[in-house]
Parts: structure tokens; sequence; C-alpha cells
């Protein structure tokens, strides 16, 4: 799909947005769609009104990741406040 973007792209001269489905839920696979985008798009393209993660389940892995820089260990998911 990304590609077939950047065709478009490449033919009109307008550029179209993507939001990835499929439930993003950990900082990790948020950082692998950046890079998707940026590679095969480009730096335009990482802003919200092109590329929009929608996962509200990954404010909390972004949260444990935080709580495990600062500590030193992971929380459980009990453990950290529901966003």
């Amino acid at each position: 799909m990304v590609r077939a973007i950047r065709d478009y792209y490449l033919c009109t001269g307008h550029k179209v947005g993507f939001k990835p489905a499929g439930g993003i839920r950990t900082a990790h696979e948020s950082l692998l769609w950046l890079t998707l985008i940026k590679e095969e798009l480009g730096h335009d393209w990482l802003c919200p009104h092109l590329f929009r993660l929608g996962a509200s389940s990954l404010l909390a892995d972004i949260e444990r990741q935080i709580y495990h820089h600062v500590t030193g260990q992971y929380a459980a998911y009990h453990e950290l406040p529901m966003a």
C-alpha cells in the first residue's frame, strides 16, 4: 500500500495519507512503521495529516518503556494507571 501511495504521488503530484490498520501495540512496531514510511515515502510523510498511528494500546507500552528506562525493570500492565 505504501508503494502504491508513492507511485500515485509520482504520477499525480498529490500526496495522500496512510493509517496502518491491525492494532499497533508496541513502541517497537510503531518504530518499524515510522522507518517504513520514511524509507518509502520520505520525511514529508512523517506528519499527522499524512501518517497516523491510531493505537490506544500503544500508550501503555510507551509508558512501560519509560518506566524501564528510569528503573531498569519493566512494570506489569496493572502497575501503571490506565490512559
